[in-house]
């Protein structure tokens, strides 16, 4: 099993180790033939079976009282009363953005809608996570431009709304950018299906595009390696999108579990239908045969094993019985997306691949699906700190220039620029916009309720402390939801990281998810879902490690949401929570070029606290804004809150000096725990919240001990506006692109 020109064992070429390799052979008694090689090095590959994460994940809570399904299907999903749910999920797309952003970026779109409907529920709203290197880079811009455009494309073409997201840009991601992509879905429980096969003898029946040779390999050759130099000659392992055939394909599966037609729906992602039919076969503790000779075809000359490892988008996977195939393909036909009988369910217990009859694959469920053997880490803390980034601000900047300099930094300004590209309204369920409030709001007047949703994450932090830094993550989400006046639900969740076979990539993951599992278990939040995406590393070394945290909640009224910028002069402006601000891993250590280890633990009982007082206020309308204190520290919040309403204001932040905090740790310090509210001065102090100022003006007036600033109102909005007036310029591509 040798490719004699370079004496390398092909199965190495596909990412098996020679004792994975040695143990497939044991497992199936000799040595696999093309086909099964294929099919072994897919679903052995890291992106697949998780082999180097599955065993920390078991560390995570997942079960709930609202939790209707949980991980191991192709989406979560929670109860939201009257009868409905919920579904949502998260995924990367990380390694085929950084070798083709548009289409890379696209796909992951694609491909995490085809998660949510593939469980029975609509998609009805996107939210992206994106990381890049910084935007004085041409590669940067090139795939900052990309992605953005791929979302764009693909969630406005299928008419799907973008309600949220985040954006960061820092050095470690100038090789290896990050793209994730978090869906939710909306459905009747009952009309909810699962992925098991079941039933012998009833019929496989592939839905959707023909099968092509795009995408060939992806998640070995893309997915579950590191990226180096000469990344172009991967452009054809990147899958290509047609978001108009997704469209036709959603809806014929939507119709087809309405009417009862389907026992069982998976979706073609990554190993394409080696990994659908294996997991369903799994799943249901049954065989599948496979015919490649009945499978539809774009390209005539396919081999057997291009077939089954094939990443062609749009294409889903049912089982049906089969005195109902003829109806499921009539529903098919009048969507006008293909459909085709390839296969049927059987007792073996083993994947069989047949070409017109004649056998050419037969392998055991139980040896391709769960025999992959899972790795115990080996984590190491750095010896040494490795981190660090260049100084982009003047040491002797003072407290006004300082502030004007985080509003203009490209991971706090508006990103207007960005998400005006995308259709955030489509479907009429979206109450709150992007930058109109701290999480998205949509409307569900099926269940007579409103869920709000919010992603984030902070590589920076968390490679000051993996375990802190992911608990931020996630206390950061809660509060985005608090603001709106909501309650968590459920979490889902992306972990981005480097190497794991490398002892400080293996040590962070490790501590991120032991993070991860201690704030979720504190606060009550089931994790439902999720996705690991690691090998994130480029010829200078690894990203920040980058836990990203996608979470639902729910609210009774969408009417009954606060926004996020003042609401009006004279009201007071409250400080709310067990906000105890410092500088490490902050914006402001990264303009100074600083980046040290360590980061103090968040208090997560007293945090959740805070969120349920914000949370309870916001529902009885007893105050007029809600704001948590994020990148940038409090002076970039309360200059947030300014420029949205147009307001200025006045603060003093003695109360924060009187804690302890130095005057620049008030001022622009981060940390959990942190509101900024508005609104009436007696019900402001009635919560708990410590009156540190009042709304109004044209100048944003902030004290804290001997560091003052007065920054006019226009002057800070034209800095946090910068990169709007510079979109042309951030997105410009390389001549050569």
């Amino acid at each position: 099993m040798s490719d004699a020109s370079t004496d390398v064992p092909r199965y190495r070429e596909l990412g098996l180790t020679d004792s994975e390799y040695a143990l497939i052979v044991e497992k199936l008694g000799r040595e696999p033939n093309a086909v099964e090689l294929a099919m072994f090095s897919l679903l052995w590959s890291e992106h697949c079976a998780y082999k180097h994460s599955r065993k920390l994940l078991r560390r995570l809570p997942t079960e709930g009282p609202r939790v209707v399904m949980g991980p191991g299907e192709n989406a979560g999903a929670v109860d939201v009363g009257s009868g409905y749910a919920v579904a949502f999920k998260v995924e990367s797309h990380n390694h085929p953005s950084a070798v083709e952003p548009f289409q890379g970026a696209a796909t992951g779109v694609g491909g995490i809608l085809r998660d949510v409907f593939a469980i029975g529920a609509r998609p009805i709203a996107v939210l992206d996570s994106l990381r890049f290197g910084e935007l004085d880079s041409v590669r940067s811009r090139h795939l900052l431009d990309g992605a953005v455009r791929g979302i764009g494309h693909y969630g406005n073409s299928i008419g799907v709304p973008t309600v949220g997201g985040e954006v960061y840009f820092e050095e470690p991601y100038e090789h290896n950018c990050l793209v994730n992509a978090m869906c939710i879905g909306f459905a009747k429980t009952e009309d909810m299906v699962r992925a098991a096969a079941a039933g012998v003898g009833n019929a496989v029946v592939l839905m959707g595009a023909s099968t092509g040779r795009d995408g060939i390999g992806g998640a070995s050759v893309l997915a579950s390696a590191e990226l180096g130099e000469g990344d172009d000659s991967k452009r054809p392992t990147v899958q290509i999108g047609d978001p108009f055939e997704e469209s036709k394909v959603l809806e014929c599966c939507l119709e087809l579990l309405a009417k009862g037609l389907l026992v069982s729906l998976q979706d073609l992602g990554a190993a394409g239908l080696t990994s659908s039919a294996g997991e369903m076969a799994s799943a249901g503790g049954v065989g599948i045969d496979i015919d490649v000779a009945t499978v539809p075809l774009r390209e005539a000359d396919m081999e057997p094993f291009e077939i089954m490892v094939s990443e062609s988008q749009e294409r889903m996977l049912a089982v049906v019985e089969p005195s109902r195939v003829d109806e499921v393909r009539a529903i098919c036909d009048k969507w006008q997306t293909g459909s085709a009988q390839i296969g049927v369910v059987t007792d073996s217990g083993h994947i069989r691949i047949l070409k017109a009859g004649e056998v050419v694959g037969d392998m055991p469920v139980d040896a391709l699906v769960d025999g992959c053997p899972l790795y115990d880490l080996s984590p190491a803390a750095p010896a040494a700190w490795v981190y660090g980034n260049r100084a982009t601000l003047a040491a002797d900047a003072d407290s006004a220039a300082t502030l004007l300099a985080l509003l203009a930094a490209p991971s706090i300004a508006s990103k207007k620029w960005i998400f005006q590209q995308y259709d955030s309204i489509v479907g009429s369920r979206t109450v709150r916009r992007p930058e109109a409030a701290d999480a998205a709001v949509l409307q569900l007047p099926e269940s007579g309720n409103a869920i709000a949703v919010s992603i984030d994450g902070n590589g920076r932090k968390v490679a000051c402390e993996p375990f802190n830094g992911t608990v931020e993550a996630v206390l950061e989400c809660a509060q985005n939801l608090a603001c709106v006046g909501a309650e968590p639900l459920g979490l889902t969740n992306c972990l981005n990281f480097g190497n794991p076979e490398k002892p400080v990539p293996a040590w962070q993951l490790d501590r991120a998810i032991s993070g991860l599992a201690a704030a979720c278990e504190e606060l009550g939040v089931p994790v439902v879902g999720g996705n690991v995406s690691l090998y994130n590393e480029g010829p200078d070394g690894p990203i920040y490690p980058t836990p990203v945290v996608g979470m639902v909640g729910e609210l009774p009224d969408p009417a009954r949401t606060a926004p996020s910028s003042f609401a009006k002069e004279g009201d007071a402006i409250g400080l709310l929570g067990p906000f105890a601000p410092t500088l490490h891993g902050s914006e402001l250590a990264k303009q100074r070029g600083e980046l040290e280890a360590g980061l103090p633990e968040p208090n997560v009982a007293a945090v959740a606290a805070a969120c349920a007082t914000v949370r309870e206020a916001v529902r009885a309308g007893r105050v007029a804004s809600a704001h948590d204190v994020s990148d940038g520290g409090l002076a970039c919040a309360l200059a947030e809150c300014a420029i949205g309403a147009g307001l200025g204001c006045r603060a003093d932040l003695q109360e924060l000096r009187e804690r302890g905090c130095t005057p620049e740790e008030a001022l622009f310090g981060e940390g959990t725990g942190g509101f900024v509210l508005s609104g009436d001065r007696a019900e402001l102090e009635a919560l708990g919240a410590r009156v540190i100022g009042e709304v109004g003006g044209t100048t944003i007036e902030l004290a804290a001990g001997d560091r003052s600033l007065v920054v006019g109102l226009l002057d800070a909005t034209e800095a946090w506006r910068s990169l709007d007036a510079r979109a042309e310029s951030v997105a410009e591509p390389p001549a050569d692109a």
